[in-house]
């Protein structure tokens, strides 16, 4: 896998790690040095849970990396440091991308070995050299992965020492896969095996039978449809909410209905409400009480969050972190551009609802009384309303030149975008619902 551009369908969260000063409008003074990405990319288990991360890197603005393996690795092993992989992958493991000098200088003892796992690219020569150094670093803790492996003798030594073995599904059909798992377990490799390019929920069932472990992709945000493609019975009262809640002003009455008729999901809004990440200095016992508290924008926000966590049903709970990872971002944007920060946040949470509820966008659309902007948004259009939206969805996929082309219509630096995916990464992190931060 290449260390610094992913231009392939898959879940990337981005770090801005431009150590310039930002002015408050994400302009930077030109003839600075150029920015830089560090962008994470979930590895999850057969659950859905994420079991790890993998750390990515793209250095400037082209739309892939031109410049030395050497220096992108560097570059990757010094923001790592100055960040903290605490704050990119919480109490997950980091993979890092390794070059055959990071590996022979051992640059890499710089992170924490308990929480990184070296992957060895397809690219390094597997010589005696290289194979000594892995040595050592193992027998000092640090764990290896092999990145995308197809089967050669010259790697056999190194499967006593790798701890996982990723596999590229584009690269080998079921047939090579097939023998490449009866070499491994010929040779007795213990090593977990992750597919990768997952796009589908079939690629999943798949790939699972055949025994992978553990998968990455994007296949955990495309809803499975039913056939009727229509919503589920079982799912209107929660549209219907979300209907309201796109009402201006607020009607009281009539969200205190609505929730009446779901008491779980009513006890989940008044437990967020009462949490404290909202700092309320008195416990709050009524819908009511709450509006009248927190207003009606922080009340929309604390809502649908309630509303997205109630919907989560079977889908992985990273799901529902992106969710909220698109909405915060949304948000942040907007605020800074003078927008409308809440119909920006409810663009965002909505973006992922057909995957939460197994719909389809247009069905969600005819659903909920959206502007024609906000529908058009939702739909794909490229028009302002959706830019924020845009940018994310490009970089989730990799597609660095195209967040630099939204970037530049925005009229703000794509470090100053990357910085506030960054923070509405940690607020997404932080809001999570309880049951569904412990399963990510």
């Amino acid at each position: 896998m290449d260390v610094e551009a992913h231009p392939d369908g898959v879940n990337v969260t981005g770090v801005g790690l431009d150590s310039r000063p930002l002015m408050g409008d994400g302009t930077r003074n030109a003839g600075q040095p150029a920015i830089q990405y560090l962008a994470r990319q979930p590895i999850l288990d057969v659950h859905g849970h994420v079991h790890a991360y993998e750390l990515l890197f793209r250095a400037g603005r082209e739309a892939s990396f031109h410049g030395d393996h050497v220096m992108a690795t560097r570059s990757v092993l010094d923001q790592t440091v100055m960040h903290g992989l605490q704050k990119i992958v919480g109490e997950h493991a980091a993979f890092i991308n390794c070059t055959r000098e990071a590996i022979l200088d051992e640059q890499v003892r710089v992170l924490p070995r308990e929480k990184t796992v070296l992957e060895l690219l397809e690219t390094l020569e597997p010589d005696a050299e290289l194979l000594l150094a892995c040595t050592r670093l193992h027998r000092d803790g640090y764990r290896f992965a092999l990145d995308d492996f197809s089967w050669s003798e010259a790697w056999v030594p190194f499967l006593l020492l790798v701890d996982y073995v990723k596999v590229d599904i584009e690269q080998l059909d079921v047939v090579a896969r097939t023998e490449l798992i009866a070499h491994l377990q010929a040779r007795r490799c213990k090593a977990q095996l992750i597919a990768e390019r997952i796009e589908s929920e079939e690629d999943f069932h798949q790939l699972r039978r055949e025994g992978f472990g553990l998968f990455q992709g994007y296949y955990f945000s495309r809803p499975i449809v039913v056939e009727s493609r229509t919503i589920p019975t079982n799912r209107m009262l929660h549209l219907d909410l979300l209907r309201a809640l796109l009402e201006e002003p607020l009607d009281q009455h009539q969200l205190s209905e609505l929730l009446k008729r779901d008491p779980a999901l009513m006890l989940r809004l008044l437990k967020l409400v009462n949490s404290p990440v909202y700092g309320m200095r008195n416990e709050i016992h009524s819908i009511q009480m709450a509006l009248q508290l927190v207003g009606d924008a922080t009340f929309r926000r604390m809502a649908t969050l309630a509303i997205a966590g109630e919907m989560l049903g079977g889908n992985p709970p990273v799901l529902l972190q992106l969710a909220l990872h698109r909405a915060r971002l949304c948000e942040l944007v907007a605020r800074a551009r003078g927008k409308d920060a809440s119909e920006q946040y409810m663009l965002g949470m909505l973006s992922l609802v057909p995957a939460l509820l197994s719909i389809t966008m247009e069905s969600l659309v005819e659903s909920l009384p959206l502007s024609k902007a906000m529908r058009q948004a939702l739909l794909g259009a490229r028009n302002p309303e959706r830019a924020a939206l845009g940018w994310m969805e490009c970089h989730e996929q990799g597609e660095w030149a195209q967040c630099d082309r939204i970037a530049d219509m925005l009229e703000v630096e794509p470090a100053w975008l990357a910085e506030q995916y960054l923070e509405a990464l940690q607020w997404a992190q932080e809001n999570m619902p309880l049951h569904a931060e412990m399963e990510c």
